[in-house]
């Protein structure tokens, strides 16, 4: 009897600190979800000039990191076309690659405009090898002033519906833009991925 006491105990106690460390990690997720990007930035002391971007097509997620640690997350949309590479002008289709950004600037329409360098190298040889394949037209342009930017005023919904309205570039809510704005800067790498 002492014996199976003794199990009881261990097995209770093994529950209890596995549903305390559960509880504290679900908090630490949801004060990161909810805190402003410079507030964890500066509560890491996180090196601002190691920010890279990762945006996943599959997730409809943009994450910010510095080096390996994942920052904050934030929900995205894209072109109407959400699953293809981008190959043409009028694909309707993000591209995908590592990027960097070219500009920013405020936008009229869409709060924030950071402008990535679509097409870059690899964007040309992708657009002139499915020109050889046949996939795309030969005569077809390749495009370009792809960015991430936000929504027209009051479009939040957009986001949520996970609407995928945009000619190819990638859209967050105004607020999320304009939270990540400052931290996007011309060493910013930005990688896109299906």
């Amino acid at each position: 009897m002492y014996a199976g006491m003794k199990q009881y105990k261990a097995l209770l106690y093994f529950v209890v600190i596995n549903v305390i460390l559960s509880c504290s990690a679900q908090d630490r997720s949801y004060k990161n979800y909810n805190n402003k990007l410079s507030e964890l930035i500066e509560a890491q002391t996180l090196d601002e000039s190691a920010i890279s971007v990762l945006i996943d097509k599959s997730n409809h997620k943009l994450t910010v990191l510095i080096d390996t640690l994942i920052v904050k997350e934030y929900p995205v949309v894209f072109g109407g076309n959400p699953v293809d590479d981008k190959l043409k002008q009028g694909d309707r289709c993000t591209p995908e690659g590592k990027f960097r950004m070219l500009s920013k600037y405020p936008h009229k329409s869409w709060s924030k405009f950071i402008w990535i360098n679509f097409p870059n190298n690899d964007s040309w040889e992708k657009h002139n090898q499915a020109k050889q394949d046949g996939k795309i037209p030969k005569d077809a342009n390749i495009g370009g002033e792809i960015g991430i930017h936000g929504v027209p005023e009051n479009m939040d919904i957009l986001i949520d519906l996970k609407y995928n309205w945009t000619l190819g570039c990638i859209s967050l809510k105004n607020k999320d833009v304009d939270e990540i704005y400052p931290y996007i800067t011309e060493n910013t790498i930005i990688e896109i991925r299906k």
